[in-house]
């Protein structure tokens, strides 16, 4: 089997370049989220919670660390959790606890089936360029229809409607 780029690259190199990655984005998104978590402290709107506000805090301290682990496994979640984290203030020594196992796994994930997935479209690609962008465009197409079809599914549970869109 052929690689193409990655071809006699070892693991340990892709791994270890994935989970820099992942510890560089998630440290900035914690400290952002850390930032406007100070501003909401200052803020009208953090008088006006007061109590609830350490409560919640409280919350994401106890029960945050494997909801943060797990992030890593979700698509499109990850960055509002960390971002929640720091403007929750949770404690970085458990928030750092947390975070290690999960950028672990995340670049075990992407290290493998991620690497897998891109060895075997630029396999396609050099072997046939057309299919290769036909392949792109159909997991968009994918994907786009999955988003219609869960707005569409939110916008008939919002209006409490049983019945499917344009029947009546």
């Amino acid at each position: 089997m052929e690689y193409g780029f990655l071809e006699g690259r070892p693991f340990w190199i892709v791994y270890s370049a994935l989970f820099a990655i992942v510890f560089a984005r998630t440290q900035a998104t914690y400290w952002i989220g850390r930032g406007l978590g100070a501003g909401v402290h200052r803020s009208r709107a953090g008088e006006r919670l007061g109590a609830r506000l350490g409560r919640a805090e409280r919350l994401i301290n106890r029960f945050g660390p494997p909801v943060v682990t797990f992030a890593y496994l979700t698509v499109g979640v990850q960055t509002a959790v960390h971002l929640v984290a720091g403007a929750m203030r949770m404690h970085f020594a458990r928030y750092l606890a947390a975070m290690l196992p999960g950028c672990a796994l995340w670049a075990a994930l992407h290290g493998t089936v991620g690497m897998a997935v891109i060895a075997a479209w630029w396999n396609a690609f050099t072997r046939s360029p057309a299919l290769a962008v036909a392949l792109v465009l159909a997991a968009v197409a994918a994907v786009a229809a999955v988003l219609v079809y869960r707005r569409r599914r939110a916008a008939r549970a919002a209006e409490g409607s049983p019945t499917l869109v344009g029947r009546d």
